[in-house]
């Protein structure tokens, strides 16, 4: 055979076999979108801040920590004119500071004004009312107590309301049972806004079983997006095959999500920050897939992973909603005035 008519003979085999592909029919895919999902008011409200503090002070407007945990966003602001920091001591004089959503210690905003920082609050209302229980319950002798994890900025800025070693913190149940007070019949227990519902419960189980007149919250401390976005994948976990949340590894509200679908009885969750990060072997399996998206993850990253979904499946979507959300947060009074 020549080679000329060799050639042409496995350009049309080829020609046919991408011919078959395109004619093979897709995978049937049906994604559950679990709703509420997404950005809460606190987000909305903190995101505006800056965006509010670039416009009225122009750039740079410096951010003390990331303003809300999503690479996307914080790359997002900081196009506009952020400078993104962890420290008060990084940012120069004569120009505005954020403060992030997750709150920070009162020796934080002290360090500023004595510096006569422009400093503006973007700490989320929900966070701020667990700063103002502390503050109170030690007004009234009480010894405090913070269920949250360790490290975490909005922990750190809530041990932060009082002097050092005065809240104790208790991250599971074991150091629930272990832990030693003071006065037993004197305690009052904050927690972290972003934890797993049924974890603080079985917590609050723990430390009421040991000290039976503990106080708790006047108020439920973990915030409404945190439990509506927890219950809608609750909700959706008994049809899903498989579960994706979008969101920051740092994102301790993200990571919940994941594990309350693992919990739940989901066979396999996953967190990823963008569609592109996803393996598509991890969807072997799957035919009904649950998504959902953490407190500072925008809507854009979860149509972007469907739009990738649609590219290897026959896809559809369902929206699953167990909540509506209507809150809103007035922005700080420095950027109204």
């Amino acid at each position: 055979m020549n080679y000329l008519k060799q050639h042409n003979i496995l350009g049309a085999t080829t020609a046919l076999s991408h011919n078959a592909e395109r004619l093979m029919p897709k995978p049937s895919l049906t994604i559950l979108l679990a709703g509420p999902r997404g950005f809460c008011a606190g987000v909305d409200r903190a995101i505006e801040v800056v965006e509010r503090a670039l416009e009225k002070f122009g750039a740079p407007v410096y951010v003390r920590h990331e303003i809300v945990h999503n690479k996307y966003v914080v790359d997002s602001l900081r196009a506009k004119g952020a400078v993104f920091v962890e420290e008060l001591d990084e940012v120069p004089a004569g120009v505005p500071v954020v403060f992030s959503a997750h709150g920070v210690p009162k020796s934080v905003p002290a360090e500023a004004k004595q510096r006569e920082m422009i400093h503006v609050d973007a700490t989320c209302p929900l966070v701020t009312k667990v700063h103002v229980d502390a503050q109170r319950h030690r007004n009234e002798g009480k010894q405090v107590i913070l269920i949250g994890h360790a490290g975490h900025p909005e922990v750190v800025g809530t041990l932060g309301q009082l002097p050092d070693g005065e809240i104790l913190l208790v991250e599971n149940v074991a150091q629930a049972r272990a832990l030693e007070v003071k006065d037993p019949d004197n305690l009052a227990f904050v927690t972290q806004t972003t934890l797993s519902v049924d974890d603080t419960a079985e917590i609050v189980a723990a430390l009421k079983e040991r000290f039976p007149g503990i106080e708790a919250p006047r108020r439920e401390d973990i915030c409404y997006a945190t439990t509506n976005r927890q219950a809608a994948v609750k909700a959706l976990t008994p049809r899903c095959d498989g579960f994706i949340v979008l969101g920051a590894p740092n994102s301790s509200n993200s990571n919940r999500l994941a594990e309350v679908a693992l919990a739940a009885g989901c066979p396999k969750a996953l967190l990823i920050e963008r569609a592109a990060e996803l393996d598509l072997g991890w969807m072997d399996g799957v035919t009904t897939l649950g998504v959902t998206a953490g407190a500072s993850a925008p809507e854009l990253l979860v149509q972007e992973l469907i739009d990738r979904m649609r590219e290897t499946y026959d896809v559809t979507v369902e929206e699953v909603s167990v909540a509506t959300e209507n809150v809103t947060f007035s922005l700080p009074r420095a950027l109204t005035a």
